[in-house]
């Protein structure tokens, strides 16, 4: 085994095993093996010593397919029968004895000594992630911005050093201007298909790379597996948002990234009825950003949590659909005489399609065009779409449509959305469960004017 090297494999628990295992929701009141689970296992080698560490458990293993692993992924979490998983409201738990206590209060993400830390509701929804991610650990927090912007504090302090891109989510765009800047952490702003754009930015202090790949609202491509090979090289962590892609279309972390984010109010939610973010990755990584979270109170609630795990369930037909849709609007926007530029990775006229055809499985629901009589013609045509509703966010059963300019303007000066090469014309849209043909009449006679 290489120094140094980590690698996941899923090893049925025998008996003799069960004495590594403490959560309750593992073992019997017996102290035996509820039924043969598999264990996600973290092994760290280092000086010739092997460090073991249980980071997730499933009754499935992982060589299932992603359909499955997300109705499964949670099962042995919870001590309750239900076939439907419980809500647990209650924001604190009942130690039997001072020892209990004790061991809830100082272990570190219990799920049952106060809300804050977490709930057996939060836990089955990490583990679904987790193992969808490919991570050993994933973090539920109020709102993808919280799981952002907690992970950026937990991982930076005064004097350090960020590269990110010119064009990412505008709340992560402020984060690093504004935020980061008055609590004396400097960056370096890049084009993101640029790789040796990155390797420049680099300094002595760089401790973190942000990335957001496609991002937002333009579809841009960052080469997630050159960047992660150059921060490794020089042990810088890297953090992506996998926000638009979802874990159906791409998995960050297989492609050497440290730490996922998503916004799962959007696709991983499905049903814009819930706000909610995410963190995945190493475990050492993922109880810093917890022990951030917990200081600035960025849990998510009960009911957003059991919501979130609803739609999860049909996460992979979602976006298998939604793929197939965003594909075919794509393909009649790019032949419209109105519309002057598309902007969807799963087009061979993207830029970096070729990119998009080896880190991506599925290129996503969300794509944006540029109408060529620019923001006049924008805003006389969003009033006359009929199915497509004109809201902000993204990723649910519904098709939504926004003029980016001004949902940008709204958080960025023209400046800034100028350099994000936001043009005044164009459009995102995020296609929801529609047929894809009237998705395609709608646009058509909202074109048509």
């Amino acid at each position: 085994m290489t120094t140094g090297a980590c690698y996941h494999e899923f090893i049925p628990i025998g008996r003799e095993a069960t004495r590594l295992i403490q959560h309750p929701a593992q073992r019997s009141a017996r102290g035996r093996p509820r039924r043969q689970q598999y264990f996600f296992i973290c092994v760290r080698s280092t000086r010739n010593i092997d460090e073991v560490s249980i980071v997730a458990s499933s009754d499935h293993p992982p060589d299932h397919a992603l359909a499955t692993q997300l109705v499964h992924a949670d099962r042995g979490i919870d001590t309750d029968s239900s076939v439907a998983p419980p809500i647990y409201p209650s924001v604190t738990y009942r130690a039997d004895s001072a020892a209990q206590f004790r061991e809830m209060a100082t272990e570190p993400r219990h799920p049952r000594f106060y809300a804050r830390y977490g709930t057996p509701t939060h836990a089955r929804v990490e583990a679904v992630l987790a193992q969808i991610e490919g991570a050993q650990a994933g973090l539920l927090l109020a709102s993808g911005m919280a799981a952002i912007s907690c992970s950026a504090l937990a991982l930076l302090q005064a004097g350090d050093h960020v590269v990110a891109q010119r064009s990412h989510y505008m709340g992560t765009t402020q984060l690093v201007n504004g935020v980061l800047a008055r609590f004396g952490v400097s960056a370096t702003i890049v084009e993101q298909g640029d790789t040796d754009a990155f390797a420049t930015a680099i300094g002595p202090q760089t401790k973190l790379i942000l990335l957001e790949s496609p991002s937002n609202p333009l579809l841009r491509l960052t080469d997630l597996e050159a960047v992660a090979r150059l921060a490794r090289s020089k042990g810088i962590t890297t953090l992506a948002d996998n926000t638009f892609a979802t874990p159906v279309n791409q998995n960050p972390i297989a492609l050497g990234i440290d730490l996922v984010v998503h916004s799962a109010t959007k696709f991983l939610g499905g049903h814009h009825d819930l706000l909610a973010g995410a963190v995945m990755g190493p475990s050492a990584l993922v109880e810093r950003i917890w022990d951030m979270s917990i200081v600035l109170g960025c849990n998510l609630g009960a009911f957003e949590t059991w919501l979130l795990l609803r739609g999860l369930r049909t996460l992979d037909l979602r976006v298998e659909r939604q793929n197939a849709t965003a594909l075919q609007v794509a393909r009649y926007l790019e032949s419209h005489a109105a519309v002057a530029a598309v902007h969807y990775p799963g087009l061979e006229t993207h830029p970096q399609h070729a990119l998009a055809r080896t880190q991506m499985r599925g290129f996503g629901g969300v794509l944006s065009f540029s109408l060529r009589e620019g923001r006049g013609a924008a805003l006389a045509f969003m009033p006359r779409l009929r199915l497509f509703t004109q809201a902000v966010s993204l990723g649910g059963i519904e098709a939504l449509a926004m003029h980016a300019a001004t949902t940008w303007s709204g958080t960025l000066s023209e400046e800034q959305t100028r350099a994000a090469g936001i043009d005044p014309g164009l459009i995102r849209i995020s296609v929801g469960l529609e047929a894809p043909a009237d998705l395609i009449a709608d646009l058509d006679q909202a074109l048509r004017g």
